[in-house]
């Protein structure tokens, strides 16, 4: 047990790294472009945040979620996702006061979820997201759904498709909450007890119910979309005539809900196909009354979160190939204690130069560390050794001409700024 991480975890190893940072500098790119600046939140905040922000009926919240007191007898939980202390930081700052929106965006931010480990879905996985704090019209749902697109297509990610919908306010759920449950009633001996728990506290939600038998009871159950106010039907047509503008096809899904209390209105979902059928890759929408439910003024806010496990999984199953960099431009092998000396303070000047290399810290034989060089795709390789050293010469060998050829160490240097351009 001591050598091997607890189940639902798993090591980024220095070889998997640069897919992360590829990732992570994909959405840094695109969120600038849009005056997006980054948020980072503690990994735990006090349970009662959850309970009040996410909602005591989501699975999340009764089934999933990592809670313990701490010494100080308080309940503490591990963040299960991205929003509530996005929002928490939001109020505690009194960021409200500035210039409103407020775009932030997270990166790999750590979300633990106690379930049973499943592909792309550990029980510590990391999420990439957006939260957007004062804007209320529908163009700022339709710029975070392009963001959102666009950080898929950039990470290779093919075969997307769109899907939307309107969950409305509170006052439109009213109506559909009565207009559903009059459906559901004689449904009930028949559904799981999750969703009989649901029944009274929040029905919409047995419509997200992962059971099949049950997901087949409830398929022609009455659309929220023909219970949206006035109000709520404005902002999901301007919000489709957005997307059209924005050149994106999306499909109208009555069923979407999503997992969480919060969401009001927008709800969308971004989907690819798998061997194993269809997958949500990213999940979002507007939550207009959460800041005001966690005690703060009344704010709209919209936001999506999507799992960099599950985009990593992705870019493997359709083949996604990114160009790998060498770690090393160069590589110095050095013979003999005095060679290493000089051979570590030409190192540093490289460097200085933004030249990725390295020494032999082992103190191998030449010919182990040509191939200790060779392992590691270094193009080049930096020889110093006793007559050279002498001389004040380097021999520098194109490892994949295999050619040879001897420089003093000023002229290494200066070539050095050639390589950085190319």
């Amino acid at each position: 047990m001591l050598t091997q991480a607890p189940k639902g975890t798993k090591d980024i190893l220095p070889q998997d790294s640069a897919n992360w940072q590829f990732i992570e500098q994909c959405m840094r790119d695109l969120c600038a472009l849009g005056g997006y600046r980054e948020i980072r939140t503690p990994v735990f905040e006090h349970t009662e945040l959850f309970l009040r922000g996410v909602g005591d009926t989501t699975d999340v919240v009764q089934k999933e979620m990592y809670t313990f007191d701490d010494k100080g007898g308080r309940s503490i939980t591990l963040k299960p996702e991205g929003t509530a202390g996005a929002v928490r930081a939001f109020l505690e700052a009194h960021l409200e006061s500035e210039p409103l929106p407020c775009k932030m965006y997270y990166i790999s931010t750590p979300v633990f979820r106690y379930e049973k480990p499943q592909s792309g879905r550990l029980r510590e996985h990391h999420q990439l997201g957006i939260e957007v704090f004062g804007a209320k019209d529908a163009s700022c749902d339709a710029e975070g759904i392009k963001l959102a697109l666009d950080q898929l297509k950039a990470c290779g990610i093919e075969g997307l498709k769109l899907a939307i919908n309107s969950i409305g306010c509170p006052e439109c759920r009213k109506v559909y909450n009565e207009r559903l449950k009059e459906f559901l009633r004689p449904l009930l001996p028949n559904l799981c007890s999750t969703c009989n728990d649901r029944f009274e506290r929040n029905p919409m939600r047995i419509l997200d119910c992962k059971v099949p038998e049950d997901q087949l009871l409830v398929a022609d159950a009455p659309s929220v979309l023909d219970c949206l106010c006035e109000d709520c039907q404005t902002h999901f047509d301007r919000l489709q005539a957005y997307l059209s503008a924005l050149g994106i096809d999306f499909v109208i899904d009555p069923r979407i809900v999503r997992g969480l209390d919060y969401y009001s209105r927008t709800v969308f979902e971004i989907i690819t196909e798998t061997e194993n059928g269809p997958l949500t890759v990213c999940g979002g929408g507007r939550y207009d009354g959460l800041i005001e439910q966690l005690g703060g003024p009344a704010t709209p806010g919209f936001g999506f979160g999507m799992g960099v496990e599950r985009i990593l999984m992705l870019q493997q199953a359709q083949g996604y190939q990114r160009e790998q960099c060498p770690i090393y431009d160069l590589f110095i092998a050095t013979m003999g204690d005095e060679a290493r000396i000089y051979g570590l303070e030409l190192a540093d000047a490289l460097r200085k130069q933004g030249v990725h290399c390295d020494i032999d810290h082992a103190a191998r034989s030449l010919k182990a560390q040509f191939k200790c060089a060779n392992k590691m795709n270094a193009p080049k390789v930096a020889v110093i050794a006793g007559d050279e050293l002498a001389k004040g010469i380097i021999k520098l060998r194109d490892m994949a001409a295999s050619e040879e050829r001897e420089l003093t160490r000023e002229q290494l240097i200066e070539q050095s700024k050639e390589w950085i351009k190319e």
